[in-house]
This record gives structure tokens, C-alpha cells and sequence, in this order.
């Protein structure tokens, strides 16, 4: 006889548990996120309007920015052969107490270089993905590649702290590769002060140097993005990713080395990434996928981080079937939860509300929700990041002063 409130078992499978949206670990917003950088700095440097946020921090008179971007802090952790520099930097990050940062939701450079240049979190800044549809037109909107156009300052209409520097008699600078110099994505998110073309790495940290020593205040921001490209490419476990991280590391010394009298330097990035392996384990194609589709209207975002956007009324039922599809591997949140839980920032804008998908989803595990044929080429990515993960969000705030 079968007892009351006895589980009987009938040899049937657990059903499976969703990861509770609430237990992502949210980006550090307002006290050590990517966002946080600048205003920190230019509150240093006496620009008005400006609150230290990363405490951690110690003011300097000129200041410069050094983005590599992808280069996670797990990555520079697990290469110490290839990275011998940055390696004995380490302890010197986020003001010497050996901590990283984080780079924001999504960790995917579009988002990143929005909340650097801004000061901003993706919820107010505007930018929260690399694909994200436009309320106005109802199309999916490339932020990265600026596609369809869109006016950029009616999508990002805050000024940058590079422009408020400037105007408060900073020396403002950037020195990057000439094809971002009239990017929509570099108008509203890096623009102020002069913008220096130069095409090697080498050319760009000399030309950082003397750029910062051109101001008794200076703020200078400096850029490679090629580290990225190879682990999209060929992964961070290849011998090309490998090859340019050891490269991007003589960068960092040949531009440490050049500091002017009172500068600090600091070395960051937008992300970190991880390899998928391609099987169906790792990669769930959402074009081959009836369930996932079923009441979607729009797929953005990227593999690790997407915004679902559901045909009217099918919202919840979209949700529900996401969790259940994939929820034991990502966390899945509808737009309000995930807001709510601060994935985007304190604040989202109104204009920015409808941007975000209906439903929300970031990658725990291993595995990429790939689109295989309206993303044929993002699907084929070896590395990818984008979710909440340590190995994509934590990122270093290394420094060197003079």
C-alpha cells in the first residue's frame, strides 16, 4: 500500500529544469563595468558632470584608453607563454586589486564600445545587441554594421564623454584604423575631440603616446581589432588567435614603454569569446528548428545572446516553448523580467524599450543558437560571445603609470 505523500517513481525521465533567469550573473553596472571607465577618469581630470565610479581607481592628469578588442580576462589568464606582458600586469587591474571588470549585456562590441564612449549601459545608450529590431520600421537593425541606415543620432542621441571632455579643455583623441573614422557606430559612440587614422598597430601606439603628451589633460583612446577576427575565424584554441595575441602584447609594452610625465594607461577590451563546436549538441540551428520558431516573428541578437521578437499575442507561448527548448542551457527571460533584473542597466529608455527582444535569452553552457540560413555567416564563427558567462563578460582594466 502506497503511503500518502510518498514520490512514487516510474522510471521516467526528470523533467527538465529551466535555469531561473535571476541567477545570470548581471554585469556590474554603476561601480566596475566597461561604462563606468571614462566617467571615472574625466571625473579625475575635473570635467563637471562626472561621479569616480570605479573606485578602485586613482586620478591622473592624462589618461589613455588601449580597447583590444576580445581579449577576455580568462583569455590572458590561460595564455601566460603567449602573453608574457599583459600576464605581469595582471595585478595591477581595476587599481591594483587584481579584479576585472565587466563589459555589460550583451558582451558584444557594438554594445561595449557604446557603453565606453557614453558612459552609458545598453539600456540607456540604446544599443543592447548586435542585431536588434527598430520599433519604427519593424526591421532588424545591425548596430555593428549600421544597417539598415538609421539616422545615428536619433538612435543614440547622448553626447560621449570624449565630446563633454573636449568642450571642458581635455585633449581628446582617438587613434584607430582610417575605414572607422566616419562609421556611424564611431559618431555616436567615440566622437569628440580628433579622430587620428593610422593603419598598423605599431603607427597607433606611437601616435597614442604622443597624442597624450599633447595636453597638460589629455584623453586618448586607441584601438586593434584583428585579435577578434581571428577567434571568430579560427577560435581562441588556434595557433592564429595565439599568434595575435603575442602581438597585441608587444603592443601594449611598445605603447607602455612611450607614457609622458603623469599618464595612466589602461588596457581593456569589449568582450571575451568562446569556442562552439560544430555539432548539433553545441550549435542548435533555429532555421531547422520548428519549436523554437514557432511564433516568432524576428531572431536578433547573435548566437550566445538573442533577442526573440514574437509575432502579436504569441509572446508568452514564445516563452514558455524557449524554456523549455533551450532553457536548460540558457537563461531565458521575457523583455520585462530582464530589465527587471537589471540585464541591461539600471534604467532603459522608452525608445530603447522596444528594442529589446520579447523574449531574451543568454548562453550558459557551451552552445550558440545559430541561424544557418539568414546568418550564414555568423553561424560559421568558430569563437563566439555575447551571454553572461565569466569567459565573455569579465574583461581586464590592466594599468601602467609614468
Amino acid at each position: 500500500m502506497v503511503q500518502p505523500n510518498t514520490a512514487v517513481s516510474h522510471g521516467w525521465p526528470d523533467e527538465p529544469i529551466p535555469l531561473a533567469p535571476e541567477t545570470a550573473p548581471v554585469p556590474e553596472y554603476t561601480s566596475g563595468s566597461l561604462g563606468d571607465l571614462l566617467p571615472t577618469l574625466v571625473a579625475g581630470q575635473g570635467v563637471p558632470g562626472f561621479d569616480a565610479r570605479i573606485a578602485e581607481l586613482t586620478p591622473a592628469d592624462r589618461n589613455c584608453v588601449f580597447l583590444i578588442d576580445g581579449l577576455g580576462w580568462e583569455q590572458i589568464k590561460a595564455h601566460p607563454d603567449e602573453a608574457p606582458y599583459l600576464t605581469s600586469l595582471l595585478g595591477t587591474s581595476r587599481g591594483g586589486t587584481g579584479r576585472p571588470v565587466t563589459a555589460g549585456f550583451p558582451a558584444t562590441t557594438a554594445t561595449s564600445l557604446a557603453s565606453v564612449g557614453t558612459g552609458r549601459p545598453p539600456g540607456t545608450h540604446g544599443l543592447p545587441g548586435y542585431t536588434v529590431r527598430n520599433p519604427e520600421t519593424g526591421e532588424l537593425m545591425n548596430q555593428l554594421r549600421w544597417k539598415p541606415w538609421t539616422a545615428p543620432h536619433v538612435w543614440q542621441p547622448y553626447p560621449t564623454v570624449f565630446q563633454l571632455a573636449h568642450e571642458a579643455g581635455i585633449h581628446a583623441a582617438q587613434v584607430s584604423s582610417p575605414i572607422f573614422e566616419q562609421t556611424p557606430l564611431t559618431k555616436v559612440a567615440l566622437s569628440g575631440g580628433t579622430f587620428h587614422g593610422r593603419l598598423s598597430g605599431e603607427e597607433r601606439m606611437d601616435f597614442a603616446a604622443e597624442q597624450l603628451a599633447a595636453g597638460d589633460r589629455s584623453l586618448v583612446y586607441t584601438y586593434y581589432s584583428e585579435l577578434d577576427g581571428a577567434g571568430h575565424r579560427f577560435g581562441i584554441d588556434s595557433d592564429a588567435w595565439r599568434g595575435q595575441l603575442m602581438f597585441v602584447d608587444r603592443l601594449v609594452q611598445r605603447l607602455a614603454e612611450q607614457l609622458p610625465p603623469r599618464s595612466a594607461l589602461y588596457v581593456t577590451a569589449d568582450h571575451g569569446m568562446v569556442d562552439i563546436p560544430f555539432d548539433e549538441q553545441h550549435r542548435i540551428d533555429f532555421d531547422e528548428d520548428w519549436e523554437l520558431r514557432a511564433g516568432v516573428a524576428l531572431l536578433g541578437g547573435e548566437g550566445r545572446a538573442r533577442h526573440v521578437y514574437a509575432v502579436p499575442g504569441a509572446q508568452a507561448d514564445v516563452l514558455t516553448c524557449w524554456r523549455e527548448v533551450v532553457g536548460e542551457q540558457f537563461w531565458v527571460a521575457s523583455r520585462d523580467e530582464a530589465i527587471a533584473l537589471g540585464w541591461f542597466g539600471d534604467e532603459v529608455d522608452e525608445r530603447v524599450y522596444g528594442r529589446i527582444g520579447d523574449v531574451v535569452a543568454a548562453a550558459h553552457d557551451d552552445v550558440a543558437i545559430t541561424a544557418s540560413v539568414n546568418e550564414p555567416h555568423e553561424s560559421a564563427m568558430v569563437g563566439m560571445h555575447g551571454s553572461m558567462t565569466p569567459a565573455e563578460q569579465l574583461v581586464p582594466l590592466l594599468e601602467v603609470r609614468s
